[in-house]
Parts: structure tokens; sequence; C-alpha cells
């Protein structure tokens, strides 16, 4: 099921907006931040348009966290945070996904909750492509 207004079921320019895709996993799938003020930051979004993790099966939420985790993994191998935070909202975009949110102690809002889309770091493509390449490895 897909939303045509939806970032995440659409793809294409409503999520060149803000992420890249990185690759699909069990039950979802996986895409780079485009705003890296903590390095690393990635979204996993559910394959289907649901809102919430109660509109999912009991098997579904528990292959889902089981991406998490697996993504989790991988940024952990690949970037070495001090803490990875976890934020599912979808206020406004009502796809069921969780931001993974690298902190980093003495740097940009350790200690406090991330910002949305701070806007403060863009990367080059190259530099995004890295990136993805050192998620892919640890994956």
């Amino acid at each position: 099921m897909k939303d045509q207004n939806c970032a995440y079921c659409m793809r294409g320019e409503l999520l060149d907006k803000f992420g890249i895709f990185i690759c699909d996993l069990d039950v979802s799938t996986l895409f780079l931040f485009k705003e890296q003020s903590h390095p690393g930051r990635c979204i996993v979004a559910y394959k289907d348009h649901v809102s919430e993790i109660v509109d999912i099966s009991e098997e579904e939420r528990i292959r889902f966290f089981a991406d998490v985790t697996r993504a989790a993994n991988a940024i952990h191998k690949a970037f070495n945070p001090d803490k990875l935070n976890y934020g599912m909202y979808g206020d406004t975009g009502k796809h069921l996904h969780m931001h993974l949110c690298p902190k980093y102690k003495d740097e940009y809002e350790w200690g406090g909750v991330f910002e949305m889309n701070p806007g403060k770091t863009l990367l080059t493509q190259e530099e995004y492509d890295a990136m993805i390449e050192k998620i892919k490895a640890a994956l």
C-alpha cells in the first residue's frame, strides 16, 4: 500500500529533498539523512504506508525493530558515536519511520534532543557516497 504524496512511498523528488536511498532491509528501507550535523544520521522507513507502530502485526514489529537494530549496528561500526538517539515522529509525514541520530560527546547537541532538520551541514555527492559505502560495508 502506497500513498502518492508520501516521500517514503514514492521516493523521487519528494525523498531527494531530505534523504538518499542506501538499501532495502527485511521489511523497511534505509536512507541516509542529507542533513549531516550528526555524521551517520539515517532513517529506517517501514515498507508500507502505515502511520503507527500499532498498525502492523507483532511479527512485522519484530522484523521492523530487527531492521532498526541492523542499521544501528552499522552506524556504530561505521561512525563510532558515543550514543545513538532514536526518534519516531510522523506528525506530518504519516509513514512509520525511525530517525537514527548518532551523537558525539562535546559536539553539536550533546546532552539534548536532536533537531529534526537543522540545515547546518550538507555534503557533496562524493561525501554522501563515501558515507553510504561505510554503512553498507558495516551492514
